[in-house]
């Protein structure tokens, strides 16, 4: 399993840089077409480059949250390790809640833009709002592998595997 989510972390990520690139060409048209008379006016580009935009965020939130980086504040004094296999215990349930919520909040905007496309692109909606429960279902993997690992540490009274905890030693949310 751990090779699994190991394999979709790196798609996320190539996902990510994709999609930060792609969102380069839009804005990139839209600024050259507002300062030089080269190319027209193309109003489409900003419908993409909000897309991209929107993409890119959720793909930023997948990963991070993977990363132990996305719901991070640095708040807690050097814990113990069972303090730290605690905090991280009700963080990442926390966390699991906000990740039910964007599931069964984004199932419900799917089924609501079901039949809607684009106003200038002409793009089916749903391309676009299967970002926010497919945000959601990543984030309940990627926590019940967090929650399994702290839960792990506390029972059998070893410390929490240091993952990316460069920025702090205790957080919560």
């Amino acid at each position: 399993m751990r090779k699994l989510l190991d394999w979709y972390h790196m798609l996320l990520n190539t996902l990510l840089g994709v999609s930060v690139a792609l969102l380069i060409i839009p804005v990139t048209l839209q600024m050259v077409s507002r300062l030089t008379g080269l190319i027209p006016a193309w109003i489409w580009t900003e419908e993409m480059a909000r897309f991209f935009f929107i993409w890119m965020v959720m793909l930023g939130a997948m990963v991070a949250v993977r990363e132990k980086t996305h719901f991070d504040v640095d708040v807690w004094p050097e814990l113990s390790w069972r303090g730290d296999a605690m905090l991280e215990i009700g963080s990442t349930v926390l966390v699991l809640v906000f990740a039910l919520v964007f599931v069964w909040g984004g199932v419900k905007f799917v089924s609501f833009g079901w039949n809607q496309t684009s106003e200038l692109a002409d793009l089916p909606m749903p391309f676009i709002f299967i970002a926010w429960p497919l945000t959601g279902a990543t984030w309940l993997l990627f926590c019940w592998e967090r929650l399994a690992k702290a839960v792990k540490a506390l029972v059998s009274g070893a410390p929490l595997p240091e993952g990316k905890r460069d920025i702090a030693t205790g957080s919560f949310l």
